[in-house]
């Protein structure tokens, strides 16, 4: 019999040996390897003080091991699911959630860190190691070490069952989206889409076999509609399915719920929180954020949408007025919203995202993307076709400093059947260092752009540019981390609300000559973006940016007041909470069937639970660093060199309120992000 892919070892991932009837077994061996291995080193521990390399060293292999298993299977649930597959990763969920409850509640363990920190090795220690025993400790009381047995077993169960409710969110959203299509047996109906739009929907109908046109529920089909098609009613019916997805309402009406998902997830995070001695959820997710508190991060976007809501006001107002006197609306409805702004731009700027696109064929964005972070941190890149990958479409580089790896990425950039929708950036492997092997670490980079049709390349829109680059920016700092030990390398050991700051920093580069010159190309002649399109772009750069400032508050408002004022919320309370919050916050009109927070994966399947805000606190940081480019050159070397040193190489060896300082030399200051947003300051 042949040995299981996942319990061998592999500097990447066997993707083309792995098969769903692998997971459970790999994954249950490991485990029980695990448990073993860690009473060891717990019975040890009690026979002689530890030191790093008797305790936390032999605890970081075990865990990175584990992690090398269940990573690509988890990444293929994200991007390949299948029946089978989505059997096998269910059922490994409650196994992972238990043993991490285990290890977390483990009181030998805990006194054995707790040894490490108050005996001799202390101070042998460097400063990375000392945080990372700092970080442990705090981990395993938030993990309900000192609770008395039957709230520990209480919290292992809560902890097991969130694991699942979160992926069954996830799939039913998935299964929600991927359920619902239009067919068209001729354009008539999609009046003002653009070629491109409509050779997608073309090869949306093709790939199942049929003729004419498929309407489908992922973003590059769903998008292009809302934005170009004449047809309102075609809007109606389409953003319909979209909004109601995974709900009571819409085409498939209570076929995919997520309510119950919700209410039992929210009551669930509540009780768990309680159990630990936090009053809120809110409260339990900030121990370990910059955010010193629930009413601290609420101030921060209430002040914020104080500053913006004026604004977004007098633009839904001018938006209003042009639907009204030159498209004949004297209402706007919801599913207008789109199409009316994407045409008021183009009366305001004369330009629109598809007269961008055939500057941005995919290719040359990517080897665009390369040259900036080779200009900006002195690195290189080049391809490996050989590297074993799940699908064709995949692609595997390294990056080299002075011609050495010292890391590697998956890019894989176009939607498709399978893979769950949005973009992000995931950890492949880690860089530590074992003994002394050191470990490059690989990263994967996922997005779900329109695929290339025919024998042209996908062209890429300028937002699909700046979610490349925004994810890259994860990337980098996972991949250019110095650090060598798990818990702090990377984006390890990060301030949930810090992570973003090189994401956000990334996408500077989009807006400016210096780095378009390197990111786009006609895809037919090669020539540059000309002067008069990029001047469009960069007026248009702040077009309704007060509208989409407050939308993003008021997702972060919602998630942070769901998760501090309702205890247990039934789905018609979460509603109404939302609906509070949009009547303080919103200006655009809404529908009472939207279901938003029924697809809010995010805060449901996602990291971001009480902690949405995370998103604009890191903005803050973000447009601050990036100041300090605008001030030395967007390419200087020396300020690059200050980026990567004392943010990207950090990790999370340091708090992220002391790097930033490290690099700015001085508080954050909210005034770049209004300046760089267009939100005038009073």
């Amino acid at each position: 019999m042949s040995r299981n892919p996942l319990l061998e070892p592999h500097l990447l991932p066997p993707f083309d040996a792995i098969r769903p009837e692998h997971v459970v077994p790999a994954i249950e061996e490991l485990l029980a390897e695990n448990r073993t291995a860690i009473e060891a080193l717990v019975a040890r521990a009690e026979d002689e003080a530890p030191s790093w390399e008797s305790l936390a060293s032999p605890l970081e292999s075990l865990n990175d091991r584990l992690a090398r298993a269940w990573s690509p299977v988890s990444h293929l649930n994200g991007t390949m699911n299948s029946p089978e597959l989505r059997e096998a990763y269910q059922a490994c969920l409650g196994k992972l959630s238990e043993y991490s409850t285990w290890l977390g509640q483990h009181e030998g363990l805990f006194r054995a860190w707790q040894a490490l920190k108050e005996g001799p090795a202390w101070a042998s220690l460097d400063e990375g190691q000392r945080r990372t025993v700092d970080n442990t400790l705090r981990d395993f009381r938030l993990a309900g070490v000192d609770l008395p047995a039957e709230k520990k077993q209480r919290y292992g169960e809560i902890k097991s069952r969130l694991s699942e409710l979160g992926n069954t969110f996830s799939n039913q959203l998935l299964d929600a989206t991927q359920a619902w299509h239009l067919d068209l047996a001729d354009e008539s109906r999609l009046a003002g889409l653009p070629e491109s739009a409509l050779a997608a929907l073309r090869a949306n109908a093709e790939a199942k076999g049929q003729s004419g046109y498929r309407i489908t529920l992922d973003f590059p089909s769903f998008f292009p509609v809302m934005t170009y098609a004449e047809d309102r009613e075609l809007r109606r019916e389409v953003y319909t399915a979209f909004v109601t997805r995974a709900s009571d309402q819409g085409p498939h009406a209570g076929q995919y719920d997520n309510a119950p998902i919700m209410e039992e997830t929210l009551a669930l995070r509540r009780e768990l929180a309680e159990l630990l001695g936090f009053a809120t959820y809110a409260d339990y997710s900030l121990t370990t954020k910059m955010a010193d508190s629930p009413a601290q991060a609420l101030e921060f976007l209430e002040d914020l949408a104080a500053r913006a809501l004026p604004q977004a006001r007098e633009e839904y107002a001018e938006l209003e007025t042009y639907a009204r006197d030159q498209l004949g609306m004297a209402d706007l409805a919801p599913w207008d919203v789109g199409f009316a702004s994407e045409n008021l731009r183009e009366a305001l700027h004369a330009i629109s995202q598809e007269q961008l696109r055939p500057y941005f064929p995919a290719p040359r964005v990517v080897d665009g993307l390369f040259q900036v972070v080779e200009r900006l941190f002195n690195v290189t890149f080049e391809e490996d076709d050989q590297a074993p990958r799940y699908h064709k479409d995949v692609r595997f580089f390294r990056i080299l400093e002075q011609g050495a790896p010292i890391a590697g990425f998956y890019l894989d950039l176009y939607a498709r059947e399978g893979k769950r929708g949005g973009a992000w950036m995931d950890e492949c492997r880690v860089r530590r260092l074992e003994g002394d092997e050191l470990q490059m670490p690989v990263a994967y980079l996922t997005c779900n752009f329109t695929r290339p049709v025919g024998e042209r390349p996908a062209l890429l829109t300028h937002d699909e540019v700046t979610t490349l680059f925004h994810e890259f920016g994860h990337g980098l700092h996972h991949m250019l981390t110095r650090q060598t030990v798990a818990d702090i390398s990377g984006i390890n050991g990060v301030a949930w609300d810090a992570v973003e700051l090189p994401s956000q920093f990334m996408e500077n580069y989009c807006w400016e000559r210096e780095g378009l010159d390197l990111i786009a190309g006609h895809v037919d002649s090669g020539e540059p973006l000309p002067g008069e399109l990029l001047e469009k772009l960069q007026a248009a750069k702040n077009f309704e940016s007060a509208m989409g400032m407050v939308r993003q508050l008021e997702f972060s408002i919602f998630d942070l007041r769901l998760h501090h004022e309702l205890a247990a919320p039934t789905a018609a309370e979460i509603q109404a909470l939302l609906d509070g919050v949009r009547d303080a916050m919103s200006v655009v009109p809404r529908a009472d069937f939207n279901r938003f927070q029924n697809g809010f994966g995010h805060i449901f399947a996602g990291g971001y639970a009480a902690g949405y805000y995370s998103y604009k606190w890191a903005e803050v940081l973000s447009a601050d660093a990036w100041s300090a480019f605008e001030e030395a050159g967007i390419f200087d070397p020396e300020t690059g060199r200050r980026f990567r040193t004392e943010i990207l190489e950090q990790g999370g060896a340091r708090d992220a309120a002391d790097l930033f300082r490290a690099f700015r030399g001085r508080e954050p200051s909210v005034e770049p992000l209004l300046r760089h947003s267009g939100i005038r300051v009073a």
